[in-house]
């Protein structure tokens, strides 16, 4: 030290200024690098709930705020390709205007679409009706397919090719969830092979190198401490289980067969009864309101009718995961087995649930008895903008859906915390505080993302509506967390479960790419409405573009696009 204090006495100034600018740098430099860790959104609130409930919740709050990010990006990705253009053209920015080709070879009755809009004077019971419905006020916006009837849009002495950009923007999103959700399962594949290899190895990592040596904060400490003793206090639980499990004499093991057994054909009862319920309700739904519009009525009674199938579907999701959850503890499986069985189930009931609702749909719009469909390829008297149709139907699953899960936390959470803290009998304080059940949590955000997915294309802003249903849900489920609920009795380690929630999700944009795939390659698009009216089906764009390719270029697209090359690849 002295020898560089000496040698700093007889730099010139000149040799002064540049040794201290470069420190100065190099600092700014460190600190700019620390910089992204404090702009993570929930850094903090994320933090402070690892420590004070373990990492297991902590990864359903982290996998909340990845679900946020994503919709995020997918807006604006939908908005940037596919709102944004038709703004530019409404409002003349730039030169912009809309080119409209006129429908070739279609029947005039194909292209008649007059949405019930509404009229005259209208109570405000009516526009609180479309705004949980979709219809009406909103059917007419850019929140549904049917507003984007643009065939292309000049920008100054820019072409932009609406219909083309509208189907790869949906193929972009759907390529970017995928690939996002493989690159963070990968991560928490890792972490769970690292985990199972040696329980003995990951002990030891706790104890001799769990600790964070950059921690300075006392608070920040003693979150850190409360995590790792709520991993290890999770590690003695599953062991002394494994051990109980081990010593389970043959009488004992009979009688647990056979009540498993038994409680999947309860649940498999259960499934059916669910899945027949939906179908049976959606036909009726839809035969009401097909007559109504048939006969140009709209009443109350006809406006509660077509919130049937999104009433049964949100009964059937709140309600299955109850009795499921109940059933699991009297098959007597470990902590991390009995969260993935109950998750499996629900994910099967809630995702089914929705392949049903789109299966009545679609048997409806595709009924050609007694020629309903010969001019149009679908049942355009009743479905003259069919698109639209579905997209209501996803943004009344997803408006429901929150509405649930607001009103279980402010109607059921915080009334039964009262009761329990302030009332002294015995079967208030035997029920007790719910438990938060991470699978629940986990399911909800998983069903509505599947839906989100499926909706996008169909309603290209459901993914705005999403972000902010996400970001809303991230704050009533910590504030129920820390004031209405306890942690389950049976902790889960955060290592499985991130893997876990990834592995679902994949489940869930695997189901959502069957629905899109289909409405965009195997049923007639609308003639009425929508950018894709001059096209047979949605898909036909794309070769209809690539015959203005050079030749070339075509024989190899074409090639790429076979059924032999692209079947393949789609599966590895």
């Amino acid at each position: 030290r002295d020898f560089q204090q000496a040698d700093i006495k007889y730099l010139s100034k000149w040799k002064k200024w540049k040794k201290a600018s470069s420190k100065s740098l190099k600092k700014v430099l460190s600190e700019a690098k620390g910089l992204p860790s404090y702009l993570v959104l929930w850094r903090h609130d994320i933090h402070s709930i690892e420590g004070t409930f373990g990492t297991g919740i902590q990864s359903y709050f982290s996998f909340l705020r990845f679900l946020v990010l994503l919709n995020f990006i997918i807006f604006i990705l939908m908005f940037s390709f596919v709102t944004l253009p038709t703004i530019i053209s409404d409002y003349r920015i730039f030169n912009s205007t809309i080119v409209n080709i006129s429908p070739k070879i279609i029947e005039y009755n194909c292209t008649i679409y007059e949405p019930d809009g509404n009229k005259g004077l209208v109570y405000f019971y009516t526009y609180l009706q479309d705004l949980l419905s979709g219809t009406g006020f909103l059917e007419l916006t850019r929140l549904f397919y049917g507003y984007y009837t643009v065939d292309a849009v000049w920008i100054s002495v820019m072409r932009y090719n609406l219909p083309l950009a509208y189907l790869l923007t949906t193929f972009a999103y759907l390529a970017l969830s995928l690939l996002w959700i493989i690159k963070r399962s990968v991560e928490g594949f890792k972490q769970s092979l690292v985990h199972d290899a040696d329980p003995f190895q990951t002990y030891c990592n706790k104890v001799f190198a769990g600790w964070d040596f950059c921690i300075t904060d006392p608070n920040a400490a003693q979150l850190k401490h409360r995590s790792l003793q709520y991993e290890l206090r999770m590690d003695l639980e599953e062991e002394r289980l494994k051990q109980k499990i081990a010593h389970r004499t043959i009488k004992e093991k009979l009688r647990i067969y056979f009540l498993r057994i038994f409680i999947n054909i309860i649940v498999i009862a259960i499934l059916s009864g669910c899945f027949y319920s939906i179908y049976r309700v959606t036909v009726f739904s839809q035969e009401k309101s097909n007559v109504s519009i048939r006969n140009d009525i709209r009443t109350d009674s006809v406006g509660a009718v077509q919130y049937l199938p999104s009433i049964v579907i949100t009964l059937a999701n709140f309600i299955g995961p109850q009795i499921f959850s109940f059933l699991i503890k009297f098959e007597d499986y470990l902590p991390a087995f009995e969260i993935t069985l109950t998750l499996m189930r629900c994910v099967f009931l809630r995702l089914a649930n929705i392949g049903v609702l789109l299966f009545s749909l679609w048997s409806q719009i595709s009924d050609c008895a007694a020629d309903n469909c010969e001019p149009c390829g679908y049942n355009y008297k009743l479905y003259p903008c069919w698109e639209s149709d579905v997209g209501q139907e996803m943004y009344k699953l997803m408006i429901f859906d929150f509405i649930i899960i607001l009103a279980v936390t402010l109607f059921v959470d915080f009334p039964r915390k009262l009761l329990v803290t302030h009332c002294s009998c015995k079967p208030l304080q035997w029920f007790g505080l719910p438990e938060f059940r991470i699978s629940d949590n986990v399911l909800e955000i998983i069903y509505g993302q599947t839906i989100c997915w499926i909706g996008t294309f169909f309603s290209p802003l459901l993914p705005a509506i999403a972000t902010v249903k996400y970001f809303i849900i991230f704050y009533i489920k910590k504030i129920s967390l820390i004031h209405t609920q306890k942690p389950a009795d049976k902790p889960i380690r955060a290592s499985s479960s991130k893997f876990f929630f990834l592995a679902v999700l994949l489940i869930g944009l695997l189901l959502a790419f069957i629905p899109v795939g289909v409405s965009i390659a195997g049923i007639p698009s609308s003639k009425a409405c929508g950018p894709f009216r001059n096209f047979n089906t949605s898909w036909e764009i794309v070769p209809d573009t690539v015959h203005g390719f050079p030749k070339g270029l075509q024989q190899v697209l074409f090639g790429m696009a076979s059924e032999a090359f692209a079947v393949p690849l789609f599966m590895v």
